[in-house]
């Protein structure tokens, strides 16, 4: 089959032949549709993030059950489903507490073990799993923890987003933060994830969502998905038009860039009692500094995985709001791309200019 091979990091991905295995017990194989492009899948390109190489990168996606090995009771071969990099046990502590994202086990008992076969091979070579799924590729071989079944109705290629940016922005406002009716939000970061918090925001009740981002039509985008307010933060200063617009800061700010600058200015732009959520993956080695004498007005700063998502339910249900017209995605796909192109579509990531580009391999 075709996949996107990162073969060194930092680098390129390489359109190459590969090998998939068959399915295991509590394996799925999985024929691919729809693939999203995420700024994730970037970092660990640029290096920003470790991966041991050779791996098929790629996460965020959704496809059509081809297989199951034996002991897989929760989908049969024709079933739609999404995937998902919260790939969990189901009985660690984390697990059991509804914390799915941060799962104890998942690097080790979602993993085929040592003598087993990989996954994934080239020429007889390994080829590493990527974040237990690898979907720029034409099938996925996957444990079935990391997958959820939807209805058919719903388009695959809006399916692929809710994999990833839709959970993680979503989850981030109903899940991490927990934003309540009536509130005021700011999110920095209009891409993929941040549009998702934004219409989590307006899903969720806030009376004030103000979207910050540097790019003008990212702004109007957040505007036609709930924002309410917009500033350009290549004209303003973020932290102080925020304060302006909402009388002294924000009940809630969401991070969706993954800088140390944006993560300090989340922080900064709340009221007393606010709490800012960092979505973005700030990368390793950065620190984060904030003024400590602003902790005794009970500001708080707290990270997100994935949303803090319980996905086998949580995506269902955003399936179901997209269904019934609450959640806005089709606005959310910029273009629609070949495995090929891949390369170009993240080099058209970087301009800023898309808000999320999807491989189609129907």
């Amino acid at each position: 089959m075709k996949a996107a091979v990162l073969n060194s990091c930092p680098g390129h991905l390489d359109i190459e032949d590969v090998e998939i295995g068959e399915p295991g017990p509590r394996e799925v194989l999985i024929k691919t549709s729809a693939a999203g492009l995420c700024h994730s899948d970037l970092h660990f390109m640029e290096g920003k993030y470790p991966h041991p190489c050779p791996a098929v990168l790629g996460h965020e996606s959704a496809g059509v059950v081809e297989a199951v090995g034996s002991m897989v009771h929760y989908v049969e071969p024709g079933d739609h489903v999404i995937t998902c990099l919260s790939a969990f046990c189901g009985h660690c502590e984390q697990c059991i507490s509804g914390h799915l994202s941060l799962c104890e086990n998942k690097g080790t008992e979602l993993v085929r073990q040592p003598g087993e076969g990989s996954r994934i091979t080239r020429n007889g070579e390994d080829v590493n799993q990527f974040l237990h799924l690898s979907s720029f590729a034409e099938k996925m071989l996957i444990h079935e923890q990391a997958l959820v079944k939807i209805d058919k109705e719903m388009p695959l290629d809006k399916a692929a987003l809710i994999g990833c940016g839709v959970t993680t922005g979503l989850g981030a406002v109903f899940r991490t933060a927990k934003v309540e009716p009536g509130s005021t939000v700011a999110v920095i970061g209009c891409g993929g994830i941040g549009l998702s918090a934004i219409q989590g925001a307006r899903i969720a009740g806030a009376n004030k969502v103000i979207a910050v981002d540097m790019v003008s039509s990212k702004l109007e985008l957040a505007q036609q998905l709930g924002a309410t307010h917009v500033v350009d933060a290549s004209k303003d200063d973020a932290v102080a038009a925020v304060k302006d617009l909402t009388g002294g800061g924000v009940h809630n700010s969401f991070e969706a860039v993954g800088m140390k600058q944006t993560a300090e200015q989340s922080f900064n732009m709340l009221r007393n009692g606010g709490q800012a959520t960092v979505i973005g993956m700030i990368p390793v080695g950065t620190t984060v500094e904030l003024h400590g004498v602003e902790l005794l007005y009970e500001k708080k700063l707290t990270g997100s995985n994935m949303g803090s998502n319980q996905f086998r339910t949580d995506m269902p249900r955003f399936v179901e709001m997209y269904m019934d017209g609450r959640l806005m995605l089709d606005e959310m796909v910029s273009k629609h791309i070949k495995l090929e192109d891949i390369n170009e579509g993240f080099e058209t990531m970087k301009t800023g200019a898309v808000a999320r580009s999807v491989i189609m391999f129907d």
